[in-house]
């Protein structure tokens, strides 16, 4: 049988995943947008209690500081509505510059106001303002999560707010500034326990240095990355905007891994490990696993990237 993306996906098909992450994300998408902001003002007050504490700095807030300028000098009725729209979609100049924002910036976005709403800067929650009883469920389930899950949970509550950047007349998106690839003589290279297969290696090596050409060069022609909770991404030049866009600054801490028999030519290989965000400080890792699929001439033909549901499924590397 022919090898394809949509077989590929279901290589070592017991990993569990972090089934929190979506379900939380469905369940916040659904809240109204006053209990929507009145979460995002919860969360970012509770930061280094319960909720991790984003790292400041982590990406360049010069592209966003002069919407974050205009709304702070907004009267508190207007700022409140600003971020109304934000939430609701709705076609608004400030919306559309923000949907052109990178992930990360969003991110970013977010918290220089969570910042000033606590400073009284930014219109905050009305005093005494009451979460709904599904809003109090999805900030438990936030609070419950451990920390890789939570920076995937704030990460994507903020990701698709603003106006559609596709829609017409709508803003070029923004990119975060490209780091530099590291000069080879600095690049550190990893070992995982169990796993030698030089493209693999290469693959953690290069991701790790910001060399993101060079780890697409290591995928298939027809290749695809499956990022956590989304579909494949087909293509090298396809995978190669994800990684400019998603993957600058992260560092992947691989532990251990699994070889399995080669079917068809094609070579599964399954690593765990941690993954550490920029935004969130070289303390808090996210638990990952990559599921490999080598094609016959040793090219990434499909790599899964999971965000493991508890850290004890690092140790799973059964396949069946």
């Amino acid at each position: 049988m022919a090898i394809t993306i949509e077989s590929a996906r279901s290589i070592f098909p017991g990993t569990r995943v972090a089934d929190v992450v979506p379900n939380t994300i469905e369940a916040f998408n659904q809240l109204s947008a006053e209990d929507q902001l009145a979460l995002i003002w919860f969360v970012y007050t509770e930061m280094g209690k319960t909720v991790t504490v984003a790292a400041p700095g982590a990406t360049s807030m010069v592209i966003a500081q002069g919407i974050l300028e205009q709304i702070k000098q907004m009267p508190s009725a207007a700022q409140t509505q600003v971020m109304c729209d934000l939430v609701n979609r709705v076609d608004t100049p400030i919306c559309r510059s923000y949907a052109s924002f990178s992930m990360n910036l969003k991110l970013g976005f977010w918290n220089q106001l969570g910042e000033w709403m606590e400073q009284g800067l930014v219109a905050p929650i009305p005093t005494g303002y009451q979460l709904s009883g599904q809003a109090k469920a999805v900030l438990q389930a936030i609070r419950e999560a451990d920390s890789g899950q939570q920076i995937t949970i704030l990460r994507n509550t903020v990701v698709g707010m603003g106006f559609d950047p596709n829609a017409p007349g709508s803003y070029k998106k923004v990119e975060d500034p490209v780091l530099v690839p590291t000069e080879a003589s600095a690049r550190t290279k990893v070992t995982i326990d169990g796993v030698t297969n030089a493209t693999v290696l290469s693959y953690i090596n290069n991701m790790n240095a910001n060399d993101f050409e060079a780890a697409v060069n290591l995928f298939d022609a027809e290749g695809a990355l499956q990022p956590p909770f989304q579909r494949p991404i087909l293509g090298r030049e396809a995978i190669l905007a994800y990684m400019r866009e998603e993957c600058q600054g992260l560092k992947m801490l691989p532990e251990r891994g699994l070889v399995e028999s080669v079917e068809d030519g094609y070579t599964p290989i399954k690593v765990t490990g941690k993954v550490e965000s920029p935004w969130f400080g070289a303390s808090v890792g996210m638990n990952i696993a990559w599921r490999f699929l080598l094609d016959p001439q040793g090219k990434i033909f499909f790599v899964a990237v999971d965000l493991l549901a508890s850290p004890k499924e690092l140790l799973n590397l059964v396949r069946r």
